[in-house]
């Protein structure tokens, strides 16, 4: 593929699609970003060569030119000196210069038009690599974040998550059972402590049944006393 196709290819390429199907988005970007400085590089060698050959061009090209006008000059010389036949002989060198001379003219147009397109696809190439490495980092990042969300989906589905988390039940029955034997140990028998919590508890509730035996000692005193005073309820 010739330098210039291969060119077109990478500017019109959009680099959204190549990543769309690249099974590995952060290798392909760095793949692109680096056929994209090689094409570069190999632009501007192109462009240097073309540059180096129209100065040479343009060098022949004066240097004809002024070969065409010395063969003028000596043929005019020769018609002044009454040797036509010389001034013709000059004529025809004069004749090969000028023809040479637009011949090096149209190699340089030639040139010219090169190295524009050359300057265009440079500026085109040096804009994809600035796009594509601007985009490098994040491409990266997004590539190593899904990476890791698929292992931790791919461990999450693995069965051997779920035979982890029933030996993890298995060994949390064990210690429960563990402390339920412990405690089975301790029941039916009180700390000091709370045996006097208990002391506790139970003067509490003498306290509230004699304020309850007082409260009924006054509420029956009364209703005897309002007996006694009604005649009515005695008679």
């Amino acid at each position: 593929m010739g330098i210039f196709s291969r060119i077109t290819d990478i500017i019109n390429s959009n680099i959204n699609a190549i990543l769309d199907k690249a099974e590995d988005p952060e290798k392909m970007v760095r793949l692109i970003i680096q056929e994209m400085e090689e094409a570069l590089v190999e632009v501007r060698s192109t462009s240097a060569r073309a540059i180096a050959d129209r100065k040479e061009l343009s060098r022949r090209q004066e240097w004809l030119k002024n070969e065409a006008g010395e063969w003028e000059r000596k043929a005019e010389v020769a018609i002044h000196k009454g040797r036509d036949d010389l001034a013709k002989g000059a004529l025809v060198e004069r004749n090969k210069a000028q023809e040479a001379s637009e011949l090096v003219d149209r190699d340089l147009d030639i040139l010219e038009d090169t190295l524009t397109k050359l300057s265009s696809d440079i500026a085109a190439l040096q804009a994809k690599i600035k796009d594509a490495k601007a985009r490098q980092s994040t491409i990266i990042l997004r590539g190593k974040a899904a990476a890791s969300r698929l292992g931790a989906r791919r461990r999450l589905a693995d069965h051997s998550i779920d035979d982890a988390m029933l030996r993890f039940e298995t060994y949390e029955r064990k210690m429960d059972d563990l402390e339920g034997q412990v405690e089975s140990y301790d029941l039916g028998q009180k700390t000091l402590s709370e045996e006097i919590e208990d002391l506790e508890a139970n003067e509490h509730i003498d306290e509230e049944l004699k304020a309850l035996k007082a409260r009924l000692g006054a509420a029956s005193g009364g209703a005897a006393a309002a007996a006694e005073g009604n005649p009515s309820t005695n008679g």
